[in-house]
């Protein structure tokens, strides 16, 4: 069965060092949520639903496959 793991550290790197996201969202009304704390806890829930339920589905899927059916997409 295959596994996915998302690149988490990568896309901590990219917010943090390439758009350093808690400047740009202190600047927003209400950006003080979006602490580091909250950031990583939906990154890590994002991935977590990736795993769990994207990729069994994305499996079943490519084994189906897909059918144009009338001409039409």
């Amino acid at each position: 069965m295959p596994s996915y793991q998302a690149p988490l550290r990568d896309m901590r790197f990219v917010m943090d060092e390439m758009l350093d996201y808690p400047t740009h969202y202190a600047r927003l009304p209400s950006g003080d949520e979006a602490s580091p704390d909250v950031v990583s806890a939906i990154l890590e829930e994002g991935a977590r639903f990736a795993r769990d339920v994207l990729l069994p589905i994305n499996q079943s899927g490519d084994e189906e496959g897909c059918l144009l059916e009338g001409g039409r997409s």
